[in-house]
C-alpha cells in the first residue's frame, strides 16, 4: 500500500511539475488581452498556432486577412496585431512613427544576426546610420560605380546560362540569381572580387548557406517557444543558429579589415567607390563609436538588403514569365523597340549590356510594371511590422496598447480584393500602366520597399540591378520551367525565397558572339 502510494504521489508531482507551466502559460497569454472587448481587433488564435501553419504561414496570415483586414494573434506578454488596412500601414510608418519602434521582442529575435545594423536598431543609432547611408547613396559616384557592376555581374550571368543552355542542361535559377547577386553587393558593398558564379571558392558557397540558413533559423524564433532556452544551452536549432552567425562574422570581419589594412596603405590613392571603403573614411571622425564591430553589422544588413531583395525578386520574376510566355515575349520586344536596332541582333554581350543606359533604363516601362507586380506578388519581405511604444488608436478604429505589435503584412496584402480589386490574385503588368507609362501606387497600399521616415534606401539599385538582368538574360534566352506541374513555394523566412530552387531551362534567342 505504501509503495502504491508512494507510486501515486510521484505520478501526482511529475503531473504538477509538467502541467503548471503549461498552466501559467495559457494564463499569462489570454489574461489582461480584452479579449471580448470590441474596441480591439477580434482574436483568432495565438502566435503559437503559427506552428501548425509554419511552412504556409503567409497564405495562412492571407486566409485570415480575408475574414478581416485587422486581427490579433495573442502572445505571452502582448497582442500581435496583423493589418492590411493601407490606413493603418501609413498611421505607423508614418503619421505616428515617433509612437511606435522596433520592439524589445523583435529586437531580442533578430540581434544575433543583424548585431546593431539599420534594420535592428531605433532612435539615434538608426538616425545616424539612415543619415551616413542616405547620403552615401545618394552620391553620384557610387550610383555610376554600382550600375558597372550590375552590368558586368550581367554579362557574366549570361555566359554561364549559355553554357548551361549549350548543355540543355536544367538549372536552379534561384541559385544562380543569388549567386550573382552576392557577387554584386560584395563588389558595391565590400569592393571584393567573388567567384560564386563559377563554383570555385567553396568559403564563399559556404557564406551563402550560412547566410541564408541563419536567416531561415532567426525567423524560427517567432514561433518557437523554446528558442531563448534552446540558446542558453546551444542545442538544436540555436547551436546551428550560432555556429552559422559565427561563420558569417569571421567572414566579413576578415574582409574589414584587410579594407582598413588597404585603405590605410594607399591613402588617397585608394578607390572609395565601394560601401565599405567609404564607411572606414567616415569612421575616422568618430573611430570610438565606427568600430570594426559596428561597420560589420551596418554592412551585414545592407547585403541581406541587397542579395535577397534582387535575387529574390528575380527568382519569383522569372516564375511569372515562364508560367506567362507572353509576358516574356512583350518585354523582348520593349528592349527591342528601346535599345537602337543594330543592337538587337549583333555585337557582343559586353556591348549589348553596355548599352542599357540610365536612359533605356527610364524607358523599360513594361519591364518595370512586371517587376512590381511581382513585388506586389512575391514581395521581398513578405511580413514586416513596428511596436507600440505607447497606447494608440488605429485609423479603422481598434485600440492598441502599449507594447503590443503591429504588423503589416505584403504578401497577403496584394491578395486582397478590396485593396486591388477583383483580379488581386492575377498577374497582370497592365495595372501599373496608362497609355503605356508605368503609373507609381501610394507606397502603403505597394508597400515592398518599406514607407514613410524608414522607406528602403536601395530602392532604385534595386530596380536598376534587376532591369539590367533582366534584359540581359531575356534578351539573349528564352526560359521554361523544367517541370510544369511542380507546385512552386516559398521557404519560411525573413525574405521571401523560392523552397528547393527555380528548375528551368534556357533556350537561346540568338548566338552569343564574345567580347
Amino acid at each position: 500500500m505504501d509503495v502504491l502510494y508512494t507510486i501515486f504521489i510521484s505520478i501526482a508531482i511529475l503531473l504538477f511539475i509538467c502541467v503548471t507551466p503549461i498552466l501559467v502559460l495559457i494564463v499569462r497569454i489570454y489574461a489582461g488581452k480584452s479579449i471580448r472587448n470590441p474596441k480591439y481587433a477580434p482574436v483568432e488564435g495565438t502566435v503559437f498556432q503559427q506552428l501548425l501553419y509554419f511552412n504556409r504561414i503567409y497564405d495562412y496570415q492571407t486566409e485570415l486577412a480575408k475574414k478581416t483586414p485587422t486581427f490579433r494573434l495573442l502572445a505571452p506578454e502582448q497582442s500581435e496585431t496583423y493589418t492590411t488596412d493601407s490606413r493603418n500601414i501609413e498611421h505607423i510608418l508614418k503619421t505616428n512613427f515617433s509612437k511606435y519602434s522596433k520592439g524589445k521582442r523583435n529586437q531580442e529575435v533578430i540581434m544575433d544576426l543583424f548585431g546593431e545594423g539599420i534594420f535592428a536598431v531605433d532612435g539615434e543609432k538608426w538616425k545616424q546610420q539612415r543619415k551616413l547611408a542616405s547620403f552615401e547613396f545618394s552620391a553620384r559616384v557610387l550610383r555610376d560605380y554600382s550600375c558597372k557592376v550590375f552590368r558586368k555581374g550581367a554579362t557574366k550571368l549570361v555566359s554561364k546560362v549559355f553554357e548551361l543552355s549549350l548543355a540543355n542542361q536544367v538549372f536552379d535559377m534561384q541559385e544562380l540569381l543569388m549567386r550573382g547577386s552576392l557577387e554584386s553587393i560584395f563588389k558595391v558593398g565590400f569592393g571584393v572580387d567573388l567567384n560564386c558564379l563559377d563554383g570555385s571558392s567553396g568559403d564563399d558557397n559556404e557564406f551563402i548557406k550560412a547566410f541564408d540558413d541563419s536567416n531561415a533559423l532567426s525567423y524560427w524564433r517567432y514561433v518557437d517557444p523554446f528558442w531563448k532556452l534552446k540558446r542558453y544551452f546551444n542545442i538544436g536549432s540555436e547551436f546551428l543558429l550560432k555556429k552559422n552567425i559565427k561563420f558569417i562574422q569571421e567572414f566579413v570581419d576578415e574582409l574589414i579589415r584587410t579594407r582598413r589594412k588597404q585603405l590605410e596603405m594607399k591613402q588617397d590613392s585608394m578607390d572609395k567607390e565601394d560601401i565599405l571603403s567609404r564607411f572606414l573614411v567616415e569612421s575616422k571622425k568618430d573611430p570610438e563609436k565606427m568600430t570594426n564591430r559596428y561597420l560589420r553589422d551596418i554592412i551585414l544588413n545592407f547585403m541581406l538588403a541587397g542579395k535577397d531583395s534582387t535575387a529574390n525578386t528575380l527568382s519569383w520574376f522569372f516564375y511569372v514569365v515562364c508560367k506567362n510566355p507572353l509576358i516574356q515575349i512583350k518585354i523582348v520586344e520593349e528592349i527591342i523597340e528601346v535599345i537602337d536596332n543594330n543592337m538587337k541582333d549583333n555585337g557582343s554581350v559586353d556591348d549589348f549590356v553596355a548599352s542599357i543606359t540610365e536612359e533605356v533604363l527610364e524607358n523599360m516601362h513594361y519591364l518595370h510594371a512586371t517587376l512590381t507586380e511581382t513585388l506586389r506578388l512575391y514581395p521581398a519581405v513578405p511580413v514586416d511590422g513596428r511596436c507600440a511604444d505607447a497606447d494608440d488608436v488605429l485609423p479603422d478604429g481598434f485600440h492598441i496598447k502599449k507594447g503590443d505589435g503591429v504588423y503589416y503584412m505584403s504578401y497577403a496584402m496584394g491578395r486582397m480584393p478590396y485593396v486591388w480589386g477583383d483580379d488581386a490574385e492575377d498577374f497582370r503588368p497592365e495595372r501599373w500602366l496608362k497609355d503605356g507609362i508605368f503609373q507609381p501606387e501610394s507606397p502603403f497600399k505597394f508597400i515592398a520597399f518599406h514607407a514613410g521616415p524608414r522607406l528602403c534606401l536601395g530602392k532604385d539599385f534595386a530596380y536598376r540591378q534587376m532591369k539590367i538582368l533582366a534584359m540581359a538574360l531575356l534578351h539573349f534566352f528564352r526560359f521554361k520551367l523544367s517541370d510544369d506541374t511542380k507546385e512552386v513555394t516559398y521557404r519560411t523566412m525573413f525574405t521571401l525565397h523560392i523552397k528547393e530552387g527555380l528548375q528551368v531551362r534556357a533556350v537561346p534567342r540568338r548566338g552569343l558572339v564574345e567580347a
